[in-house]
């Protein structure tokens, strides 16, 4: 009989808690959600919309043997502990937990573990609390909208006009994309000249005449204006300024992505994926810690318990006039709530003493995280601007100088951001410097800058349409689906993605926009606050949703299928490109009378001998296009691989060794190839 059971989400975060709370406790892992959706019922949707909106939930495929165990392990236990992520995810894989497996209110208590290290986890079990309802209310309100409006739009389009998905906030992030390309589109430039005068130690331009702002339009605004100028410049004006520059907030979960992204080159994915890793523990040898908070919040509040011992490490190592102060967020933040900034569980645990344990990308991300929080509590760096103003016959060039007077937080953070001293000699009022050489540019306005994937994230945060921790799941999606490529590390619309978008807009412009997305949110934060109903507002959306869809199902156009200017050999119709759920294929325009389907050849890729026979291993694909690896000689020989086999053999078992997730692995044991 287990006294205690602990059902946390994921495996490695299990065998880390087990090892902090000891024998009286057993820590198990759902592996994430354990029930979804059903595909049941009209339109498929899993829900039964006469009924107020009530979910039909099923088990997810594959986790029927999870489940089987967790009851087994609930069973044998006097009290559960349910101890999934602390967010609105979190709270509602805790209800499925309790609803699925059974659990009285008597038998479970909800622990919310925001770091993953011994004496948080052990605090965190001496305070635990419930499920909160709300919270599971507003997740899966979202669930059920996201579920309406994804299958839908996405039947709708994929039989109108070939596309392979619509989404509540999906189409909305793609629009942006492609109305940003309809400016570039659009975009005329406009001429426009500056003139320089260079001097050995610096340069001035051109900025008024008198008092007046000068635009230089044409060559000819620019041959007057040289024709006026002697080769004397007086110094009218010498402005002396100490500015200071402050350190930003920590992380939160969008700024963070944003950060990855411009000074890691990390997309939103990648950068959760090893945020997720840093949080869930990592082996330092001595023990198995987390090594940051957890990487899912918008809150910029760092705990006093994290507060008093990193400004006594900036006072220890750095000195006294390096200390700043804990930054004030502009939002109001409930201080109670346990929700913090994205922070190192320890400030004494610096990056490069724990470098040998993490590998190349994680050193890469905790050193980020954990020099902006140390950053975030450091004094101001300051410096000494300087501008001085010339004038030559009432022409006013300008130059600016700085010079660094205290480096304040970028002892720490200069790695991520530059602060170069521009030194200039010293000038006297009414001072003349002699020059000769004046320089003329000719320049063209720029249009607006296609999105990068962190300027699109914060766009997003800005707008208010979906939430930090679906917009590495929302890029991705609009990436698989071919609706946008990336060209010089920035989103272009394709083809598709632009007409996806102008079908939407034709049909559901008042849906498919930023201002109603941001307010569905905004009634999302509601239902977790308890001040809407969950269906009342499904309700009130699916009356306006539906007969929209039914509208645009009779008036949408179809699109007519590319024919491909050969003749179908059994009726001798055009033959057609058509779109099935494995992708692009040639048949008959005659369908259904005429079923034909051209089979198109198959390009074997050589891999390797197969290990098995004297066959070759090619790379094959599944009918869904995921790629395999088999043996040409199938089905005599049923050698197959999920993983790309290579020649070489595993020293310690003999094993075909394979590459996995960037590394030279065993097939069957853990070895791995340094």
């Amino acid at each position: 009989m287990t006294k205690n059971l602990v059902i946390v989400e994921s495996p490695s975060k299990s065998k880390t808690i087990e090892k902090y709370l000891g024998k009286d406790y057993k820590v198990v892992s759902s592996k994430g959600h354990i029930r979804d959706l059903a595909t049941s019922g009209p339109y498929g949707l899993g829900v039964d919309i006469e009924h107020g909106f009530q979910p039909n939930y099923v088990a997810v495929k594959g986790k029927g043997n999870v489940i089987k165990e967790l009851k087994k392990d609930v069973k044998n236990s006097d009290m559960v502990y349910l101890a999934s992520d602390p967010d609105r995810e979190g709270e509602a894989i805790a209800w499925h937990l309790k609803d699925a497996l059974g659990i009285k209110d008597e038998n479970y208590k909800r622990v919310l573990f925001h770091e993953i290290t011994h004496d948080k986890v052990l605090d965190a079990m001496k305070h635990p609390t419930v499920i909160d309802d709300h919270l599971v209310k507003s997740q899966e309100t979202r669930r059920i909208l996201d579920r309406i409006i994804g299958f839908r739009l996405s039947k709708l389009l994929q039989s109108k006009i070939g596309a392979k998905s619509a989404g509540r906030v999906q189409s909305v992030a793609l629009k942006l994309i492609v109305d940003r390309e309809r400016e570039i589109e659009a975009f005329i430039p406009e001429e426009y000249w500056t003139i320089t005068a260079k001097f050995p130690a610096f340069d001035a331009e051109l900025f008024k005449y008198k008092a007046d702002d000068i635009e230089l339009k044409n060559e000819a605004d620019v041959n007057y204006v040289l024709k006026q100028l002697s080769d004397i410049y007086i110094v009218e004006s010498i402005d002396a300024k100490e500015k200071s520059r402050k350190s930003k907030f920590p992380f939160i979960t969008s700024t963070l992505q944003q950060e990855a992204s411009t000074k890691l080159g990390f997309s939103a994915k990648k950068t959760m994926m090893i945020a997720q890793k840093l949080y869930e523990g990592i082996d330092l040898g001595e023990e198995t810690t987390g090594l940051i908070t957890y990487m899912r919040t918008d809150s910029t509040r760092l705990s006093d318990d994290f507060i008093r011992p990193a400004m006594k490490y900036i006072e220890e190592k750095y000195g006294e006039k390096y200390l700043g102060v804990v930054k004030k967020s502009g939002k109001k933040e409930n201080v109670q709530d346990a929700h913090e900034a994205i922070r190192p569980t320890s400030i004494l645990r610096e990056p490069l003493k724990i470098k040998e344990y993490l590998s190349s990308d994680e050193f890469k991300l905790y050193s980020l995280i954990y020099k902006r929080t140390l950053a975030s509590l450091m004094a101001d760096a300051k410096v000494m601007q300087t501008t001085v103003v010339f004038d030559n016959c009432d022409y006013k060039f300008k130059t600016t100088g700085q010079v660094s007077i205290f480096d304040g937080y970028l002892k720490v953070y200069s790695d991520y951001e530059s602060s170069e001293d521009r030194v200039l000699p010293e000038f006297s009022e009414k001072g003349e410097w002699t020059t000769k050489d004046v320089c003329s540019e000719q320049h063209f306005t720029k249009p607006p800058a296609r999105y990068t994937e962190a300027k699109l994230i914060k766009e997003m945060e800005d707008l208010g349409i979906g939430r930090p921790s679906t917009y590495a799941k929302t890029i991705d999606t609009i990436k698989e689906r071919g609706y946008v490529v990336i060209e010089d590390k920035k989103f272009k619309p394709t083809e598709i993605g632009i007409e996806t978008t102008d079908k939407l807009q034709e049909f559901f412009s008042d849906l498919i926009n930023v201002e109603y997305t941001r307010d569905m949110e905004e009634e999302l934060d509601e239902i977790a606050d308890g001040k809407l109903v969950w269906n009342d507002v499904l309700s009130k959306f699916y009356q306006l949703f539906e007969p929209r869809v039914k509208d645009a199902f009779s008036d949408m156009e179809k699109k007519a299928p590319v024919e491909t200017g050969e003749k179908c050999p059994e009726c001798g119709s055009p033959l057609v490109i058509r779109k099935g759920r494995y992708g692009e294929f040639t048949a008959c325009s005659n369908y259904p009378e005429c079923k034909f389907i051209k089979k198109e050849p198959v390009e074997e890729k050589e891999i390797m001998d197969c290990p098995l026979c004297d066959g070759k291993v090619i790379e094959k694909k599944t009918k869904r296009g995921k790629i395999f690896y088999g043996c040409n000689h199938y089905p005599k020989c049923k050698f197959a691989s999920w993983d790309k086999p290579i020649p070489e053999k595993c020293p310690e078992c003999g094993s075909i060794l394979v590459e996995k997730n960037g590394h030279i692995q065993c097939s069957e044991c853990d070895y791995k190839k340094e």
